[in-house]
């Protein structure tokens, strides 16, 4: 299995097709796997997809001795893989808090970024206070996130289902419950907050959204729009997790997405 080495340990990821490298970041206690749907398609279509799993999920281990996992970690560790992989220019894809470290690799290191396709993502809508301080808890978040997912993704197919019972047995294990709960008392600090930073974000930006999420709903979708200038909302009729509920209409945003940044960057 490949892994990339990273400040904080070795971070799986998962590698198909070749061409301009798509890389695809989960939400938090997901893992790579929720894009299997997509990653296919778009590996035929000419990319090199790399899929991660951020570390304390999937198949990369938890940090050692290197603190919690938190949402500005993940994206120091994005950094990293970009680097170690010394990536051409990619399209990040980025769920949740994905996408928030997508955002943050795109405006800490522009030269490594060609696009972004966020979807229901974090990082760009203010954080209400409580939310953190309770799911920051362990206990609280062994109890209720795994209430809180079939709400958030709103599964309706045997694919997504599983995604749910895989998720929902994470936040239910005492070490998954630690590290979900380390990432939502993160949502809390000044640099998830990107709500400033928006309008610095050079490259183009496509915002596929599930309209039906309950954690970052439409409303979300349109602060995120207001706070990226030139941001192209597109809405699905989905949860959370819009690329595994429904492939085909994601894939039919996301492919003439990746054509015009192609198309885009071979006349600079």
């Amino acid at each position: 299995m490949p892994f990339v080495q990273t400040r904080v340990g070795p971070v799986f990821y998962a590698e198909q097709g070749s061409g301009r490298p798509v890389v695809l970041l989960h939400a938090t206690l997901h893992d790579h796997t929720d894009f299997d749907a997509v990653t296919g398609p778009l590996a035929a279509a000419g990319y090199r997809v790399l899929a991660v799993d951020w570390p304390g999920h999937g198949h990369s281990g938890t940090p050692a001795g290197s603190g919690p996992v938190t949402a500005p970690l993940l994206a120091d560790v994005l950094a990293d893989f970009a680097a170690e992989l010394d990536l051409a220019p990619a399209v990040l894809i980025g769920n949740s808090v994905g996408g928030y470290a997508a955002a943050r690799l795109a405006l800490d290191h522009p030269d490594r970024v060609a696009g972004l396709v966020l979807v229901n993502s974090g990082g760009f809508v203010k954080v209400p206070r409580l939310a953190p301080r309770l799911l920051g808890i362990p206990a609280v978040s062994r109890v209720v996130f795994p209430r809180l997912v079939p709400r958030y993704m709103k599964p309706d197919s045997d694919r997504v289902r599983a995604i749910s019972r895989r998720v929902q047995d994470r936040a239910r294990s005492t070490t998954g419950a630690a590290v979900a709960a380390a990432l939502w008392r993160s949502f809390a600090d000044p640099a998830y907050d990107l709500r400033a930073d928006g309008s610095r974000l050079g490259v183009p930006v496509l915002l596929a959204w599930g309209a039906r999420d309950i954690v970052l709903p439409k409303s979300a979708a349109r602060r995120t729009q207001a706070a990226i200038p030139g941001a192209d909302l597109q809405l699905l009729p989905t949860g959370h997790v819009a690329f595994a509920s429904d492939p085909d209409g994601f894939l039919g945003l996301v492919l003439p997405f990746l054509e015009s940044v192609a198309v885009a960057g071979s006349k600079q």
